[in-house]
């Protein structure tokens, strides 16, 4: 039997349309093996809602590959090393891997490539992005850091390739390596077990991702304008499932461009915003954690206030509606709907005046789509830092966005102490009518005046 191909395994979590996953089986014997890695990623490696979502996904491509009477290998421990002494272990020809933006897996890849045995390679593949940053250059050859010409030039080369089926067949190898227990790894909570929520607003997987885009293709012809609306269902709820790589964006595209609505290609903007976030950190690998712009060092609050405030927000309990609503979807559900995540953050930091890092990281630890490069590129365009952001100076007003875009469902969902409120005064219940809810945390227009002045003495 010809020596075995080992298939790295990390936010490509699928069958179908898996490039390393084919490249392996067209190969020779498989070994697919997934290294869970906790010091290498270093204060982003996975948090709480991940670590869920992870296990469930393992679970679920298991039982896959399982079909095929085929397995996963489960490791733990520095990525490179315990990958290097596997293809020693097996006399492994080769190791397939989906290539990977994340600073960390950058440094795993060289290193890993640098560790292996001299018969054994490293073989990179393209699968995750439309767009993998590189693909698109400026006229000068260079990098794009604006999203605008970003998207037309990515645009500009749609269709993506064709997608890949799932491998006819696994081929297996005469002997497999020894594995972890998924179990051990104690990936789920149980003291307390606060995932029930979670359990009951998702399914995960590569099937439950297939079945949720069929679920959503009648509903992207809306998705322009009902994205913005917290009380519809017309979020496509597909950023897991693309983050762990459950379905691909390839996948999407060719399952929904056909419809050409202007709900689809606002849709197709925004896996081309995934593409994006993945340009910036290939560039600015420390984004997430490092503001792009100088002058705000001195912007942000400290203190207990500051802490105390920080930690309303992080509960869901700042007196306004809208923002408590998403603060408590996200610990509940592991998600919030993106237009109220774009409120929450500007109610962050400049409401608040707390710096958006604190807010990207109790992100990453609660979302179970926290993507290193969306999360931080998210962060610091609401904060007015980034390369491409919003300016600081648009503040958005919590109590008008949400009389805006119809959030009074939304927050009778989420803030049940408000439900028994007519849609007059849910967004800004009258003190009268608050009950237990809290107070404001600090008035709109005093923020909003505090925020300008600051801004004003930061650039000063």
């Amino acid at each position: 039997m010809s020596s075995p191909h080992i298939v790295w395994l990390r936010r490509d979590l699928r069958m179908a349309d898996q490039p390393a996953l084919h490249a392996a089986a067209e190969a020779g014997p498989v070994i697919p093996v997934y290294v869970l890695d906790d010091a290498f990623a270093g204060d982003h490696a996975y948090g709480g809602a991940s670590r869920w979502w992870l296990h469930h996904s393992l679970e679920s491509l298991a039982k896959s590959l399982g079909a095929r009477h085929s397995r996963i290998v489960l490791r733990r421990g520095d990525a490179p090393t315990v990958l290097a002494a596997l293809a020693k272990e097996t006399g492994a020809a080769a190791v397939h891997a989906i290539r990977h933006y994340e600073p960390w897996w950058r440094k795993a890849q060289t290193e890993l490539r640098e560790a292996l045995p001299d018969d054994c390679t490293l073989e990179l593949h393209d699968g995750n992005y439309l767009a993998e940053p590189g693909a698109v250059q400026t006229g000068s050859g260079g990098a794009y850091k604006i999203y605008t010409p970003f998207s037309k030039a990515v645009l500009a080369q749609m269709p993506p390739r064709d997608e890949l089926p799932e491998p006819e067949t696994i081929p297996l190898p005469e002997t497999w390596p020894k594995s972890d227990d998924l179990a051990d790894w104690k990936l789920l909570p149980t003291r307390p077990d606060w995932a029930g929520g979670m359990r009951a607003f998702w399914q995960v997987g590569e099937g439950a991702a297939l079945e949720r885009l069929e679920d959503w293709a009648g509903d992207v012809a809306g998705y322009d304008t009902g994205r913005n609306l917290p009380s519809q269902s017309l979020s496509s709820r597909l950023s897991p499932h693309l983050h762990w790589g459950e379905i691909s964006p390839v996948q999407v595209w060719h399952h929904l461009s056909s419809g050409r609505s202007k709900g689809w290609k606002t849709f197709e903007k925004e896996l081309i915003w995934r593409d994006y976030a993945q340009q910036t950190i290939a560039q600015f690998p420390d984004y997430p954690s490092r503001s792009y712009r100088d002058g705000y060092s001195g912007l942000w609050r400290s203190g207990k206030a500051a802490e105390a405030d920080f930690a309303a927000w992080t509960k869901g309990m700042t007196g306004y509606p809208i923002v408590d609503a998403g603060m408590r979807q996200l610990w509940q559900t592991g998600w919030m709907h993106n237009r109220v995540r774009m409120i929450a953050a500007s109610f962050l930091v400049k409401n608040l005046l707390i710096d958006w890092r604190r807010g990207e990281q109790w992100f990453w630890d609660c979302l179970v789509d926290a993507d290193y490069g969306n999360n931080g590129v998210n962060w610091q365009w609401i904060s007015g830092t980034g390369v491409d952001s919003n300016m600081f100076s648009r503040i958005m007003a919590p109590i008008t966005q949400s009389e805006k875009f119809d959030a009074a469902a939304y927050i009778r969902e989420h803030v049940p102490e408000l439900a028994g409120l007519d849609d007059a005064d849910i967004h800004d219940p009258p003190d009268g009518k608050r009950g237990d809810y809290p107070a404001q945390i600090i008035g709109h227009k005093a923020a909003r005046e505090r925020a300008l002045d600051a801004y004003r003495k930061a650039k000063d």
